[in-house]
């Protein structure tokens, strides 16, 4: 792992950034102390058609009860009577 200083981010602020996209960490040195690690951004990745059918799969495991839109909403409002009390609109 490679380290830069503080008063180096200015001054070699390109080297900096061609390691970063070849993927390489740098620590960070401040006052003869590494202060921190500064590492490539992580692209997030797409959903496949494999990672879709695992989340298929799984939420057929879980067997979870479907609700209705009336449910949820009966639902949430006992919820912010039992939170809020009385004074909410509609009541």
């Amino acid at each position: 792992m490679q380290t830069i200083t503080t008063t180096q981010l200015r001054t070699r602020s390109s080297e900096l950034i061609k390691s970063l996209e070849q993927g390489d960490s740098i620590s960070l040195i401040h006052r003869s102390k590494i202060v921190g690690v500064i590492k490539p951004r992580e692209e997030p990745k797409a959903l496949t058609r494999a990672d879709i059918s695992r989340l298929q799969k799984l939420s057929e495991e879980l067997n979870l009860p479907k609700s209705t839109y009336a449910e949820r909403e009966k639902r949430y409002r006992k919820h912010l009577m039992k939170k809020y009390g009385k004074g909410l609109p509609g009541y």
